[in-house]
């Protein structure tokens, strides 16, 4: 793959003022950062499993009850085929409705348009930047987990999940200087705010209050955060939050989603369930375990739910 560039050398957009990896992994390129998930990085994440403990890293796809940003509610049906045989069906499936991956036709930079500078649309089945590309290369590797909400608390600062604290590259460098973890090449980094265990802690009225007005911390939209996360040549970013990024965000700083995604090609994964997974890792004393996340092999599709799993 060759040494990949730091982000200070990469080439700006003209007219946007942003950097761009349109030409890392080549013009033609369909995986962004997943290209970082190769068959040496995923042996050497097999190697990190040492009891075989599983742990479930996805929301249930009815969570969140409402759902957020307007989306429908998934409707579930069982009927019978036969007097034998059961059957079910779903209807009203929003495939960013739970724990989800943002994929690459997700957002685009404005008239420079998506990954790689395609600024054609894109129709449903199978072409460029469909999630069926990551499907097809295969999704799993290791998981490196950043407790933000758990440095946050044992560092004793004032922190709440559900307001708009944007956290800042420095905040990631300190939270992993605090649990004494590297971020290597490759990782697929998962950042806990929190968010899971303080939604579940509202009661139905305060979900249907929230679901009409998202607030929550995460990570600030600057380009520090850009050139931090793009440094660390991490195959992906998870979080457990709705957006990744501080919602409601700066205008004045600008958007994460932008820079990460259409110009830098990262795969972005939101809503992910890292609350029994924290626990576990801090009891083992090591932040790293491996780690598959496959999406659903709908061609040409968005995004789609996570189906994660850590294996310890």
């Amino acid at each position: 793959m060759g040494d990949l560039p730091e982000y200070d050398e990469l080439p700006i957009v003209e007219g946007l003022d942003m950097r761009h990896a349109w030409d890392v992994h080549g013009r033609d390129d369909d995986l962004g950062s997943i290209n970082l998930l190769t068959p040496d990085r995923v042996k050497a994440a097999a190697a990190l499993v040492k009891s075989g403990q599983m742990v479930n890293l996805s929301l249930p796809l009815d969570e969140p009850d409402p759902p957020l940003f307007g989306r429908k509610a998934l409707h579930h049906d069982i009927y019978a085929l036969d007097r034998n045989t059961l059957d079910d069906s779903v209807d009203s499936l929003f495939m960013q409705a739970s724990s989800q991956w943002d994929g690459l036709r997700h957002v685009r930079a404005r008239e420079h348009g998506y990954y790689t500078g395609i600024v054609d649309g894109f129709d449903p089945g199978r072409g460029r930047l469909g999630i069926e590309h990551w499907v097809e290369h295969g999704m799993a590797g290791c998981g490196v987990l950043l407790d933000v909400a758990g440095w946050m608390q044992e560092t004793g600062q004032d922190y709440d999940p559900l307001s708009p604290h944007a956290v800042s590259a420095d905040d990631l460098r300190a939270t992993a200087a605090h649990q004494g973890t590297t971020i290597g090449i490759g990782d697929m980094l998962c950042i806990r705010f929190g968010w899971v265990e303080a939604y579940r802690a509202l009661d139905p009225a305060r979900r249907q209050a929230y679901a009409g007005a998202v607030r929550h911390a995460g990570l600030d939209g600057s380009e520090d955060m850009a050139r931090q996360l793009w440094n660390w040549h991490v195959a992906s970013i998870t979080c457990d939050n709705p957006a990744v990024e501080v919602v409601p965000g700066d205008p004045k700083i600008g958007s994460l989603h932008r820079r990460m995604i259409p110009l830098l090609g990262m795969a972005f994964g939101e809503m992910f369930d890292f609350s029994a997974l924290a626990p576990a890792l801090k009891a083992r004393g090591d932040w790293h375990f491996m780690m598959t996340a496959i999406p659903l092999n709908l061609p040409g599709a968005i995004g789609s739910p996570a189906n994660a799993l850590a294996i310890l």
